[in-house]
């Protein structure tokens, strides 16, 4: 099993996403790569924290790589998008990749240096290790299974092509 963190806008979306995609064994919902610790939701929406909402993916690499799962990644974010997606706007809502090994480092620098040459303003996608990760208030986790009308930035066409 390999874990990565990625962060693409609200999580409700990236971590409903994730879990519909064979391989991945776990997805959840947090904050990450902030100065405090077990902050709750009112801190990181604060942005004093510097939190940013994140999903925590666990992953089979025998059923899918962490090239597959960011280019996905790529197809639910505006990668251009500075501190925004969709309706989302805040320093909490920066994209980002964030690794615990310099493997994954690699891969998703060689992704984010691809992804660049099909746009001609800048790829707005944190890539950086994971200092730390905090699980989010229940209420966040598989919030879209919970509330199948809630938010989200993410258009619903691609929760069908998820699995393809």
């Amino acid at each position: 099993m390999k874990t990565i963190y990625l962060a693409g806008g609200c999580f409700w979306g990236t971590e409903y996403f994730f879990s519909l995609i064979d391989g991945i064994l776990e997805t959840k919902a947090g904050y990450a790569n902030g100065i405090i610790e077990n902050p709750s939701y009112e801190q990181v929406c604060s942005q004093k924290y510097k939190f940013v909402e994140s999903v925590q993916i666990n992953f089979d690499e025998n059923k899918i790589s962490l090239k597959k799962i960011l280019n996905k990644f790529f197809l639910t974010i505006n990668p251009t998008s500075l501190n925004k997606q969709g309706g989302d706007i805040g320093l909490q809502y920066r994209t980002g990749i964030y690794y615990e090994d310099k493997e994954s480092m690699i891969i998703a620098n060689n992704e984010i240096e691809k992804l660049q040459t099909k746009y001609s303003n800048p790829i707005q996608i944190e890539l950086l290790p994971l200092i730390n990760f905090y699980p989010a208030e229940e209420y966040h986790q598989k919030y879209l299974n919970k509330n199948p009308n809630g938010y989200c930035h993410i258009p619903l066409s691609l929760f069908k092509e998820a699995n393809k």
